[in-house]
């Protein structure tokens, strides 16, 4: 299709999308920061789980208050703090990443803020999960009914923007343990439990349908091209120092070693 400063024929933006199975979500977190800062096109990244266990914190996370770090250091449980904001998630390998990498024009009325991007994400999701339980956006998660299935984090910067959401297809109940109780929580979660306020999302749509659905419903606002991960290449001159970074275990032993010791906070 004819294309012409991005834009094809038929005046939708082009987006590339790169799909991966089991790459490390600290890897997919670097891809994402890179192509955030240093690419000039439209990205969907498609990771369909992440073979170890992980916890991912936002930009400006306390391990301290958002994980349980005895346990954490007793079963050696990587601790990773992202470059976008939003709250503490585990993925493993029954999670789905979809991230959305956009130029702040590629969505016509979409504004470069918080609200706007996730106003406009619910409404995309509505399309992927139309006729499978009562799908809402609320208070920035993805839920059926009132409990939750899709954690969402956005960086924004000057012209760009990313939108990534962790998918709980499915989960292991015991590495629940490892996240502290919210101390801010969604008015809609009521004080319960990680495990009673969340779901599994297997039990709505089928692991591959949802993907294709996903994709489906990107067509609406972009001309969807697939890449090979192997193609995609930093521009010229391009530098990249990633922010998002493992906490070691010395820094987790130190946070541990703080005033703040024994305050209960997360999110999930």
């Amino acid at each position: 299709m004819a294309m012409k400063n991005g834009v094809t024929k038929l005046g939708l933006p082009l987006m590339n999308v790169v799909r991966f199975r089991g790459m490390p979500i600290l890897e997919q977190l670097f891809l994402e920061e890179k192509l955030l800062r240093t690419s000039s096109d439209n990205w969907c990244i498609v990771n369909d789980g992440t073979n170890t266990p992980t916890i991912v914190m936002g930009t400006s996370g306390k391990a301290l208050e958002l994980v349980d770090i005895h346990s954490v250091l007793r079963d050696g449980v990587p601790v990773v703090r992202r470059f976008s904001g939003g709250g503490t998630v585990i993925v493993d390998k029954g999670t789905v990443f979809v991230t959305l990498i956009c130029n702040k024009d590629a969505v016509p009325g979409l504004q470069p803020y918080p609200r706007s991007i996730m106003s406009w994400s619910g409404l995309l999701y509505g399309e992927v999960f139309r006729g499978m339980g009562d799908f809402q956006l609320r208070e920035n998660d993805y839920v059926f009914g009132n409990r939750k299935f899709g954690g969402n984090a956005q960086s924004i910067t000057k012209n760009r923007w990313v939108h990534h959401t962790s998918f709980l297809w499915d989960y292991e109940a015991k590495n629940m343990s490892y996240l502290k109780l919210p101390a801010r929580a969604p008015t809609y979660r009521l004080a319960r439990d990680h495990l009673e306020f969340i779901c599994r999302m297997k039990e709505y749509i089928p692991r591959t349908i949802f993907v294709e659905r996903t994709l489906k419903a990107l067509e609406s606002h972009f001309s969807l091209q697939e890449m090979n991960s192997e193609t995609i290449v930093t521009p010229n001159g391009a530098t990249f120092v990633p922010s998002t970074s493992l906490l070691t275990r010395q820094e987790l032993m130190d946070a541990l070693a703080s005033p703040l010791e024994g305050i209960a906070h997360s999110s999930l």
